[in-house]
């Protein structure tokens, strides 16, 4: 059966008239009529009945009527749920965005998700903080819909590149390097490291610089938290290399943060979706907004995200 046969049914009950009906229809009497008569024969049963006892004939709802008027509002009002929902998420009033942090860029993201909310205040958003590898293990078992990954990453993934910064080598305040203006990596060979959870892809950067430099890097603890691998910087256990936005908010009464060089290492983050993935509105409205907030160069979605 059509809804629009059950609008035509219920329109008719409430107004008690066909031709009142046809009105606020805006179709014909004769439209009317006809799609009643077929709902009628489709359900092989009698839906409404003429009350002749009164002056003004009511028409009257059979039993079978009455489970149909029921039913047929229900119906009615769940299409215009679906309706005013899909405007709703067309128009980004509602719905929600599963994004990937990675932890070490968790405050550098803030001014932007705080941007991003502001202007779009009825979209949840969900933020799962983790390392580079398991933001990409992620998007690929459908978990979260976009990242921010270290570059490069995979063929399978749409990269929009962000942020480039340096690392920096993070040491106790009057470490043997205050005063200094750059340290080479090779410097730094017998010292111990603390280094990254295993999801992190920054551990390889570093693990492919040490290489370049000559030497394989001792380390002494691993920690998914920055702010846990400064603590245990101050305390003497190792040093630590860190990105500059992270280095920025050492404090420098405890730390000394220099340009580590030869070589030197980066911290690039990009953007990243499954290229065979489909973007929902509020995907592809965050990617602008990273677009603005960054003031990188806008991307060019593939056909598979529109």
């Amino acid at each position: 059966m059509e809804l629009r046969a059950l609008r035509y049914f219920v329109e008719v009950v409430r107004r008690q008239s066909f031709t009142a009906a046809a009105e606020a229809l805006f179709v014909t009497q004769s439209t009317v009529s006809k799609m009643i008569l077929v709902l009628e024969q489709e359900l092989g049963t009698a839906l409404l009945v003429r009350d002749e006892g009164h002056r003004k004939r009511r028409l009257i709802p059979t039993d079978a009527g009455r489970l149909v008027l029921a039913r047929a509002q229900e119906m009615l009002a769940g299409e215009a749920a679906i309706r005013e929902g899909l405007q709703s998420l067309d128009e980004l009033q509602s719905g929600e965005l599963t994004i990937g942090i990675p932890r070490l860029g968790a405050t550098l993201f803030a001014p932007a998700i705080s941007a991003f909310h502001q202007q779009w205040p009825g979209i949840e958003l969900k933020l799962v903080e983790s390392g580079s590898h398991a933001i990409e293990a992620a998007l690929r078992a459908d978990e979260l819909e976009i990242g921010f990954c270290l570059a490069p990453v995979a063929d399978d993934l749409y990269s929009l590149p962000i942020c480039d910064y340096p690392l920096r080598l993070l040491a106790p305040r009057n470490a043997r390097w205050e005063n200094r203006t750059q340290v080479s990596l090779a410097e730094l060979a017998n010292e111990p490291f603390l280094l990254y959870g295993d999801t992190f892809m920054l551990n390889e950067v570093i693990d492919r610089a040490c290489q370049q430099a000559g030497f394989k890097p001792t380390i002494a603890c691993r920690s998914s938290q920055w702010d846990l691998i400064a603590t245990l910087v101050e305390c003497g256990m190792g040093i630590a290399l860190l990105p500059e936005p992270n280095c920025v908010q050492a404090d420098v009464r405890r730390f000394v943060t220099i340009p580590v060089v030869e070589p030197e290492m980066r911290w690039i983050l990009v953007l990243t979706w499954r290229r065979a993935a489909y973007l929902s509105r509020a995907a592809r409205a965050w990617i602008d907004s990273i677009h603005q907030h960054f003031d990188t160069a806008p991307a060019a979605l593939p056909a598979s995200a529109q």
